[in-house]
């Protein structure tokens, strides 16, 4: 089992930045993916970054957070970052950190059934 717990949401004003972190615990050795997705109320949970797992070599991101935000991983701490600049209302929500037991690609990164465990999510909020 694999466990995940999220920090480091908040509130901030559009333009600013927030870095969301998340724990990792458990048997992690087969654990080949992990994301970030988001959902605002009323509206669909969205892949927002994804990174592959060890070496996190191939990394993704949607188009609305492209150059915008960062996702990265400390083995060493068993933590996942997602880095967000240059914040936007559009950016608020609910994120999750998410851990799959396979690898990633382009095509499947942002699928949500593809991932097999779920932190509880940290709220961020965004405000113009």
């Amino acid at each position: 089992q694999v466990q995940l717990v999220e920090s480091g949401g908040g509130s901030v004003q559009a333009g600013g930045s927030l870095r969301v972190s998340c724990a990792i615990s458990g048997i992690t050795n087969n654990i080949y993916s992990m994301a970030w997705f988001r959902q605002a109320p009323g509206k669909e949970r969205e892949g927002v970054a994804g990174i592959s797992r060890p070496a996190g070599t191939w990394r993704y991101y949607a188009n609305s957070v492209k150059g915008r935000f960062t996702i990265s991983q400390d083995n060493a701490k068993n933590t996942l970052y997602l880095q967000m600049d240059s914040l936007k209302s559009e950016d608020t929500g609910m994120y999750y950190c998410t851990a799959g037991l396979y690898a990633p690609s382009t095509s499947t990164w942002s699928d949500k059934f593809r991932y097999n465990y779920w932190g509880q999510g940290t709220q961020v909020t965004v405000s113009s």
